[in-house]
């Protein structure tokens, strides 16, 4: 609509250059009428904007006060819940040295009794050597 092809005759040039300069003139309408109706939202009273601060400075305090109360609850269970994690880790802790003490035990406990076992056995091969020596002789 902007362009103006080559290949039409000189009466509709014309025409064109009008049909133009109108839309021209409706969008430079259209943009002042858009620049005039939001102008009064670009420069804000000093009444509209002291109070904009006061209640942006409200608003910032709540908030501030809300996530204090947040943060202190928060914290205070977090707090908690560490406290609680290093208890169960010095049970862990503790349990686990317990459990390699009993595992020691257990295996002195059978490597006595594998001693036990076999001077029981070599005794019993030995007796039963003196029981055939008696009985052949």
């Amino acid at each position: 609509m902007n362009a103006i092809r080559p290949d039409k005759i000189d009466g509709t040039e014309t025409e064109l250059d009008t049909d133009l300069a109108a839309v021209s003139e409706v969008e430079a309408g259209i943009r002042d009428f858009v620049r005039n109706d939001i102008a009064y939202l670009r420069r804000p009273n000093a009444a509209a904007t002291a109070e904009a601060a006061i209640d942006a400075d409200a608003a910032v305090n709540s908030v501030t006060t809300l996530i204090q109360r947040v943060a202190g609850t928060s914290l205070s269970e977090i707090e908690n819940l560490i406290g609680e994690l290093e208890s169960l880790r010095e049970l862990l802790h503790a349990e686990g040295q317990r459990v390699q003490r009993e595992i020691a035990s257990y295996a002195q406990l059978s490597q006595a009794a594998m001693k036990s076992t076999r001077a029981i056995a070599e005794n019993v091969t030995q007796w039963k050597r003196a029981a055939d020596g008696l009985r052949s002789s």
